[in-house]
């Protein structure tokens, strides 16, 4: 049995969670003393200039003691980015004119021909 097999056991209840070249796996899986804990894994797509891509994975594991602290730090952490910049993305990845309506350089020199438009629904 491989050691990664020894350290992660069957995956008891599953989820998932695309967005955009993002997923995220959420998983609740057994101890050896058959006690629970949860997996939550991001794998972010990266494409190379041939064609061929490749996964970048990072993963965090939470344990039932750590639940009520992480679940108070996330709730607080979110409700503080919703309250003071709301649920529209602002960035220059989801939004063509960043530079122009935020960014410290005149629109003029800001040039559109290094954008491609990009459809993730073959991921």
């Amino acid at each position: 049995m491989r050691e990664n097999d020894m350290l992660e056991k069957e995956e008891i209840f599953s989820k998932v969670l695309r967005a955009g070249r993002r997923t995220y796996f959420f998983d609740v899986r057994a101890t050896k003393a058959d006690d629970y804990y949860i997996t939550i894994t991001e794998s972010k797509k990266f494409t190379e200039d041939d064609g061929s891509f490749h996964f970048k994975k990072h993963k965090i594991y939470l344990y039932k003691e750590d639940f009520a602290a992480f679940r108070e730090i996330l709730d607080e952490m979110t409700s503080y980015v919703l309250e003071h910049k709301g649920e529209e993305v602002i960035s220059e990845r989801h939004q063509k004119d960043f530079r122009k309506l935020f960014g410290d350089k005149p629109e003029e020199t800001i040039s559109t021909e290094s954008f491609t438009d990009v459809s993730f629904d073959d991921i």
